[in-house]
């Protein structure tokens, strides 16, 4: 996994919650594009918690990126 993958993950219009996968196989969800934000080099990721607090990631740690099952609502059927 590389930067520019997950640069165009967090930049997806509209964006679509994830989970980013690490290389321990830890999940991280990243809810909303406000709670994740990149180091200028982009080797470095910071994913604030929804019960507080920052988590830092170094972005060679991740090995995959999950579409969260928790950010997607059924659609209600039209009558």
């Amino acid at each position: 996994m590389n930067a520019n993958e997950l640069k165009d993950v967090y930049h997806a219009a509209p964006f679509q919650p994830f989970e980013i996968v690490l290389t321990n196989e830890t999940k991280v969800p990243v809810h909303h594009p406000e709670f994740m934000a990149f180091s200028p080099d982009y080797r470095t990721v910071y994913v604030s918690k929804l019960e507080g607090g920052v988590q830092r990631i170094d972005v060679k740690m991740v090995i995959a990126l999950d579409d969260s099952p928790n950010g997607s609502r059924p659609r209600k059927r039209k009558r």
